[in-house]
């Protein structure tokens, strides 16, 4: 099955912690009605050389993508510069907030805190 994840049945992906900080990610495909489901196997590196055509190691449907990043996310990863939105909204918030202070002090007003 070239560049297909699945054939009519769901990806479920499961990201897991191990005790020394690796992420262990598991992929099972529920196949049609009448099939097993499918777990797949470790992926495996082969010499290439140098301008050669290299098969993608993984494709994945957006949804599927997302169950894994989202695996991942339960899993305690976090983007490296923390930009995603949860990070960004914090600093967002500092931000307004300083310049609500700014503008009060200019106005001779006082702000009022939560």
């Amino acid at each position: 099955m070239k560049n297909v994840a699945y054939a009519g049945g769901s990806m479920h992906l499961y990201a897991q912690r191990t005790h020394w900080g690796a992420i262990e990610i598991r992929m099972v495909c529920a196949l049609l009605p009448h099939k097993k489901p499918a777990a797949a196997k470790p992926i495996e590196f082969a010499d290439v050389e140098e301008g050669d055509y290299v098969e993608p190691a993984l494709v994945l449907a957006h949804d599927t993508a997302q169950q894994m990043i989202d695996e991942l996310w339960r899993a305690g990863l976090r983007p490296t510069e923390g930009a995603g939105s949860a990070g960004q909204l914090a600093s967002t918030e500092r931000h307004l907030e300083d310049m609500r202070q700014i503008a009060f002090l200019k106005l001779g007003m006082h702000s009022e805190k939560k």
